[in-house]
């Protein structure tokens, strides 16, 4: 029983990430696309590391997390 709803957490919150990632491209802001991300493009492969992404988002839910435990 607690694996079932662990999984359904999971799922919820996988859905409403992705809704999210959604909202914000329609805002112009396109996670993983922002200025900063790094891009190399060699001859037959590309490197794509998007670490101003990976900073904004670890900020944003270190808020979160400190928003929750404050409650």
């Amino acid at each position: 029983m607690q694996l079932g709803r662990l999984l359904v957490v999971a799922g919820l919150v996988l859905i409403v990430l992705g809704l999210a990632v959604v909202g914000l491209a329609k805002l112009n802001l396109p996670l993983g696309r922002l200025p900063g991300d790094i891009t190399w493009r060699g001859k037959n492969s590309i490197f794509y590391f998007p670490w101003v992404t990976c900073l904004v988002l670890s900020a944003l839910g270190t808020l979160l997390m400190w928003l929750l435990r404050r409650r």
